[in-house]
């Protein structure tokens, strides 16, 4: 019973993290950013860990292509970002290194990476290079980054924040 417990309570945590990244990326966007995405990314990240991350990364990406109509990129950003979030969490036991983790996978990585993505998708290379996208991601990431470190910060002076990364099987730490 004990198992059963805590996979419905992972997954309804889950739920609530896809479904608040879904409701706020489009509302607190810029054009060609979406610094909430980088913000539940690290969220999740901190919280939910890599691979959990990862999936609420791409059931994200997925509902807002299917309903808002965004391209490819939703996904190519935000999955990189959202998992190396969970590893820079896990391996400096840092607020701050879940945040250099978006910033590294998202940013440079994502960016990099949604230039073929988005050849193949509009098929053509005309207008786009290499870099075209490396700014906006690493802006987004930027913005996510400074509005995800103060919450974070204060969110782990709270009981529900060991009691989440313990039902994730996080290594509970404490320090931004």
């Amino acid at each position: 019973m004990g198992q059963a417990k805590g996979r419905v309570q992972r997954l309804t945590l889950l739920a609530m993290m896809i479904a608040l990244d879904v409701v706020l990326s489009p509302l607190l966007r810029i054009e060609g950013m979406a610094p909430m995405s980088s913000v539940m990314n690290i969220v999740a990240g901190v919280l939910l860990g890599p691979w959990y991350a990862t999936i609420m990364a791409v059931c994200c990406g997925a509902i807002r292509m299917a309903l808002l109509g965004i391209p490819p990129l939703a996904l190519t950003g935000a999955v990189f970002g959202a998992f190396l979030a969970g590893v820079g969490y896990r391996l400096r036991g840092r607020i701050s290194g879940s945040v250099l983790g978006e910033i590294i996978g998202t940013g440079i990585i994502g960016s990099l990476l949604s230039y073929p993505v988005m050849v193949w998708f509009t098929g053509s290379s005309q207008q786009l290079y290499w870099l075209v996208y490396t700014p906006r991601f690493m802006g987004a990431t930027l913005i996510g980054g400074a509005v995800a470190l103060p919450l974070l910060a204060k969110l782990q002076h709270t009981k529900v924040f060991f009691q989440v990364q313990n039902l994730f099987g996080g290594r509970v730490h404490g320090e931004v």
